[in-house]
């Protein structure tokens, strides 16, 4: 690609992402591994140093994360095992480290059994539950290995990482704030603190925190895509500059590059020269993570639906635990009235994972539907926790409610939902005018 020639359009759609990060979904590699926490990828498609896709996902949702940012083993914590514990912790290790995490779990149960204040017995519970997506169990035995080592700062790392892993980035900051006071060289804190001031628009703070990884990650594609925004943002333009240059230098004809810049044509609404671009990604790594998705995506914006639901199918083969596939191919079935088969993979997209607002919003419209009102109402209620700004949720609850007989409740919710639909309109047409700023570009540190 000709850097110098083509800066000025690749800039245009780049941050054309500005108003759509809310939409997205972010996937991401870890960073190198500490001394403290030792972390591997699961999702066996993710390859490449650090790889990050930005997915687009459903009705304006807020961001939810679906990494592969994941400890493999509690930090090392100094001993204190009793004589009658260190066998069911040492078995309890070697399971953990084997994958085996039922037994695993056994073990370091006992463990506790024996010496209810094995603070790593809690610290590898909790890496376990981690592994299983199992959060709310993963933080309350991190939370008591905490408690029992507050010296430990891997224990913080890793509590950090499951807030982190629900897209709770505002409770994660402090977390990794904290590891990396205490561990300044820990290149894996560090990038994760910068990503979380990025997702909640701290730009300052994302460019200073990012920046300082420069000599170790500078030839990572993502890292300049992500520092290229954050710099952007933060009237760094000399950082901004740098930044694209190098990932221009470095993207050049990879097919990671071209799956780059095809994501910004699809947020640029150029279809065709999206579909262009991934067409060129999958000539040189077929296998590459979320390619298919995206290809699928932009086949869906041109109502192409038939070749959409072969690119999720093809993109499932890759990476059959990504639930966002099954999500889209839910909603194309959905389109199609094909309730059955659109169930079938909402349903699968939210065992993958629970917090995705647009499957339980699909179950929702089946079910409506369907005249299943009960089930409707609970599936609205779900989206609504996950997406709580969204006016589209209300619009069917109404509809839910006033089909059911329940016409005052209705009278409402179809109340929330102008009210909220001219307050987006208004906001968005002040933005336009030049009345109000975009919020992200007044966003200022804390």
């Amino acid at each position: 690609m000709r850097c110098a020639k083509a800066h000025p359009f690749v800039r245009k759609i780049l941050l054309n992402l500005e108003d759509r990060f809310r939409n997205l979904n972010f996937a991401l590699h870890k960073p190198e591994t500490t001394e403290t926490v030792k972390s591997v990828p699961i999702s066996r498609g993710v390859r490449g140093p650090f790889f990050v896709a930005f997915c687009f996902v459903a009705f304006a949702l807020p961001l939810v994360l679906n990494d592969s940012v994941l400890a493999q083993t509690a930090p090392k914590l100094p001993a204190r095992k009793s004589p009658n514990t260190q066998k069911e912790f040492q078995e309890g290790e070697l399971a953990l480290r084997s994958g085996d995490l039922d037994r695993a779990e056994r073990q370091f149960r006992q463990v506790l059994a024996l010496d209810p204040k094995s603070a790593g017995a809690y610290a590898d519970l909790g890496v376990i539950y981690m592994r299983r997506k199992q959060w709310d169990q993963a933080i309350s035995f991190l939370k008591k290995a905490e408690r029992l080592a507050p010296k430990i700062a891997g224990i913080r790392l890793n509590l950090g990482l499951a807030y982190y892993r629900q897209s709770m980035y505002a409770t994660a900051t402090p977390l990794f704030e904290a590891v990396v006071k205490e561990q300044p060289d820990s290149s894996q804190a560090r990038y994760l603190l910068g990503l979380c001031y990025f997702f909640t628009n701290r730009w300052v703070e994302a460019t200073d925190t990012l920046e300082r990884l420069w000599g170790e990650q500078s030839l990572n594609l993502m890292y300049l895509y992500v520092l290229d925004i954050a710099a952007h943002k933060a009237g760094r333009s000399d950082l901004d500059q740098r930044a694209f240059q190098r990932m221009s230098e470095i993207g050049r004809d990879t097919p990671e590059f071209h799956l780059l810049i095809g994501k910004a044509h699809v947020n640029n609404d150029e279809y065709d020269d999206a579909i262009a671009e991934f067409e060129k990604a999958a000539r040189g790594n077929a296998t590459l993570p979320f390619l298919h998705y995206h290809l699928g995506i932009a086949y869906m914006h041109k109502q192409n639906y038939e070749a959409a639901a072969n690119e999720f199918r093809q993109d499932i083969s890759v990476e059959p635990d990504v639930p966002y596939n099954y999500d889209r191919l839910g909603l194309l079935y959905a389109l199609q009235q094909n309730d059955a088969e659109a169930e079938k993979n909402f349903r699968h997209a939210i065992a993958l994972d629970p917090r995705i607002p647009s499957s339980h919003f699909g179950l929702a419209k089946i079910y409506l539907r369907q005249k299943n009102y009960s089930a409707a109402l609970t599936a609205l209620d779900a989206a609504e926790r996950l997406a709580p700004h969204d006016y589209n949720i209300h619009a069917v609850r109404g509809q839910a409610l006033q089909q059911s007989g329940q016409r005052e409740k209705a009278a409402a919710e179809f109340a929330v939902y102008t009210r909220m639909l001219n307050a987006a309109r208004e906001k968005r047409e002040k933005e336009m005018s030049g009345e109000v700023l975009n919020p992200e570009l007044m966003s200022t540190p804390d």
